[in-house]
């Protein structure tokens, strides 16, 4: 079998790049699976794994997070990022009690952007509240938005500006008020209370003597790669600098002439500009490293970013472990029959 220096480097350009043209995308699809090319043994082993596998963060702050994932292929960064969209579990708004509303947004427009106001609470600390469950305080949050609209007594005949003319001309999410039920007042205090996570998301306007009265329930890209193949000097260098992000190209000025090289391919957009130019089709070539993915992950305030992710990764192994049983109950019937 030959080892991964004596592949012949079109082979390996195949197998770990893709390449971008100016009008096509070549080396889409994953080669890299047994008796693919002759000679190279490409079985998955969890040592290899092991070895090639790494994580890198290259920025984290309270609400986002930016990281690499090294040596993984497509299907599970994907299978990361489709899980982080749709199936962390957060606290939102989900049944909406409309007592009286008569303000110009329908009921059911209303309930919707209340449905998407961010909640501040630790889904963990929660029991996931299933279809035919009794709401209680392991499961359930209580929201109440008592609000009406009146003519501010000291406002000048003429003013012109709702919110000086008016008293509670605009309802805001921070008008949310959370109404603990059993012991959640005491569960989550201080800066452990449960609140929206943004206060000034404007949720309707009213005018005087219009109402809301309601109560809801919560319950439960790869890295590019920049290939010159000949030296870019002169002016060249500077128009070469331009065809891409600021930081991407840096032009030097050594023993009087000006070189162009590749400081952060990372800050590519891979917009292809620099095929656009004759001159530079020839000595450069766009790719993207086929197993080396760069995530940034936003979240909205309620859980920390590496949270998050670390939740996607859970996920993920118990949809493993689920696939695995079934598999292996379906092996036991089958030898059974």
């Amino acid at each position: 079998m030959a080892e991964q220096g004596e592949i012949p480097d079109h082979v390996n350009q195949i197998r770990t790049r893709v390449v971008l043209e100016s009008d096509i995308v070549k080396n889409t699809a994953a080669t890299n699976f047994p008796n693919t090319y002759p000679d190279i043994d490409d079985s998955w082993r969890h040592e290899d794994f092991c070895q090639k596998f790494k994580v890198k963060v290259y920025r984290l702050t309270d609400m986002e997070m930016e990281f690499d994932l090294i040596g993984i292929d497509a299907s599970i960064a994907n299978a990361f990022r489709r899980i982080l969209i749709a199936e962390v579990p957060t606290m939102a708004i989900e049944h909406v009690f409309v007592f009286n509303n008569t303000s110009i947004i329908a009921d059911e427009v209303l309930a919707h952007r209340l449905g998407l106001i961010p909640i501040y609470a630790d889904p963990g600390k929660f029991d996931i509240k299933r279809p035919g469950d009794n709401a209680t305080d392991a499961n359930t949050l209580v929201f109440q938005l008592k609000i009406s609209c009146e003519q501010k007594p000291d406002a000048r005949p003429d003013e012109t500006d709702p919110n000086r003319k008016f008293i509670n001309a605009n309802v805001y999410s921070g008008d949310l008020l959370w109404i603990p039920q059993g012991d959640q007042a005491d569960r989550f205090k201080d800066e452990n209370a449960i609140r929206p996570v943004v206060e000034d998301v404007l949720l309707a306007k009213l005018r005087p003597g219009q109402v809301i009265d309601l109560e809801s329930t919560a319950s439960y890209r790869l890295l590019p790669e920049i290939t010159i193949k000949q030296e870019i000097v002169g002016d060249l260098a500077d128009r070469f600098a331009a065809c891409f992000a600021p930081g991407v190209v840096e032009v030097k000025k050594e023993k009087g002439v000006k070189r162009a090289s590749i400081v952060n391919p990372r800050r590519d957009t891979v917009s292809r500009e620099v095929l656009r130019h004759k001159e530079f089709q020839d000595i450069v070539q766009l790719s993207r490293v086929r197993d080396h993915f760069i995530f940034n992950v936003e979240s909205i305030g309620i859980l920390p970013p590496e949270k998050l992710f670390m939740h996607s990764v859970e996920i993920l192994v118990e949809k493993c472990v689920l696939l695995r049983e079934a598999l292996e109950r379906k092996i036991e019937d089958s030898m059974q029959e």
